[in-house]
């Protein structure tokens, strides 16, 4: 259990090492960095690279953006075998929509408890 929490870390850690220098280093802006883990996830999730790192990692793997889009090229492929071309359009919002919803859902809870005002 201990290696498997330290695995996580470790990867996470990597993939948000990666995203700072990205920002540090370069002139893309967060939002941008943001795109480019997404697609780079669904480019591994393709190809069937990104599956052992989230064997490996854990949640390391499967939490960081790049997870996310590996979660939507898996979907995608799933329901293109199952429906076909219609696949392309759904498989990716079936396989997301609890972690969306998630998202969704618990970020509006956090602004109604943390209050957010404009800065001034």
């Amino acid at each position: 259990m201990v290696t498997d929490i330290l695995k996580a870390f470790v990867l996470g850690g990597c993939i948000c090492v990666i995203g700072q220098l990205l920002v540090d280093l370069t002139k893309l802006t967060p939002a941008r960095v943001m795109v480019i883990f997404v697609v780079t996830g669904v480019i591994l999730g393709i190809l069937g690279l990104y599956q052992p790192l989230v064997e490996w990692g854990g949640a390391g793997a499967s939490v960081p953006l790049t997870g996310f889009g590996n979660v939507l090229a898996k979907g995608v492929i799933k329901e293109i075998d199952e429906s076909g071309l219609l696949g392309v359009f759904t498989g990716g919002l079936k396989a997301s929509a609890a972690g969306i919803t998630a998202a969704i859902t618990f970020g509006y809870i956090i602004s109604i408890a943390a209050k957010p005002r404009i800065k001034s």
